[in-house]
């Protein structure tokens, strides 16, 4: 459902996934794409291709750190590291 906001409103979507900075690059980027895009026409995805970017980088470093949190607290895996 985060991705549907990112694609279709890019900093509601950035906000909603705890990115402030992020959200407000993004509509830094609507600004001129939005001017721009009336001649370059694929200038109209940047912001959302960087609000799904964003998105999907911020869950794979949530997963990453679960993953390390895990390892941590129980130990490595049987058989890991031979």
């Amino acid at each position: 459902m985060i991705y549907l906001l990112a694609i279709f409103v890019p900093p509601l979507g950035l906000l909603l996934n705890g990115q402030l900075f992020a959200a407000l690059l993004n509509v830094g980027l609507i600004v001129p794409c939005a001017l721009l895009g009336f001649i370059f026409n694929v200038l109209w995805l940047v912001p959302s291709l960087h609000a799904v970017i964003s998105v999907y980088m911020k869950r794979e470093e949530r997963r990453h750190r679960e993953i390390v949190e895990a390892i941590e607290r129980h130990g490595p895996p049987p058989g890991w590291g031979r």
